[in-house]
């Protein structure tokens, strides 16, 4: 089953390579969709492909990078858009 989720990452998630971290473990796992830094210092990211797909990310995503400090990690489901074909950094 397809799935969607709109995320927000909050704590040290910015200048830590945390956008680069995103896009890697989603396209591993499959997944397409988008990252970017929010000006209130929280990372946003949206990703759809299999639910299991998604889980997983999710659970690197509290993880995040070596060098950053996630806080919170916020994830509203959705059902699938298939309107995203790759995982992309937007800026």
């Amino acid at each position: 089953m397809k799935a969607r989720v709109h995320v927000l990452v909050s704590g040290l998630v910015q200048g830590v390579f945390y956008r680069d971290f995103t896009q890697r473990q989603a396209e591993q796992l499959g997944l397409a969709g988008w990252v970017r830094n929010l000006r209130d210092g929280r990372v946003e990211a949206v990703a759809e492909g299999s639910r299991e797909g998604i889980e997983r990310w999710l659970d690197l995503l509290r993880q995040g990078p070596p060098s950053s400090r996630v806080r919170g990690v916020e994830a509203l489901w959705d059902e699938e858009q298939e309107e995203l074909t790759e995982f992309e950094v937007r800026f």
